[in-house]
């Protein structure tokens, strides 16, 4: 797949259309929209908010971007680094219980504890941030 490394408004939303035409095969093949995690030892699950709050991320950069496209090799292997709260005044967040930061190699994974049903929601994937 040829994608573009620039860094223009044309280039950010060709790569979020990338990435949401990513997810819908994904989701194709994976129908329960979910992937194990062997270090939570539970399913981490893909919803709507998954998608939206990804492309808008991971389209900023082209590296996170790449990083999409390994997404379940990511929800299946990615580690837990740091748990943390949602933020304050984030309405994306505000489901959640805790945030748990993740990581897979050159990954980061953002699961959300869903309040209500105690369920792993994948919030966002992208590059780490080499800071």
């Amino acid at each position: 797949m040829e994608m573009t490394r620039g860094n223009g408004r044309e280039d950010n939303k060709a790569r979020k259309q990338s990435i949401k035409d990513f997810y819908a095969t994904w989701s194709a093949e994976h129908p329960g929209k979910r992937v194990w995690n062997h270090a939570l030892n539970a399913d981490i699950c893909v919803k709507f908010k998954s998608i939206n709050e990804t492309a808008g991320q991971a389209s900023a950069s082209y590296e996170s971007t790449l990083e999409v496209f390994r997404l379940t090799e990511i929800l299946s292997n990615a580690v837990l680094m740091k748990k943390t709260s949602p933020k304050r005044g984030d309405e994306n967040q505000k489901p959640f219980s805790e945030i748990l930061i993740m990581r897979h190699k050159s990954a980061r994974l953002i699961v959300g504890r869903q309040r209500t049903t105690g369920e792993y929601v994948q919030y966002c994937v992208s590059a780490w941030d080499k800071k």
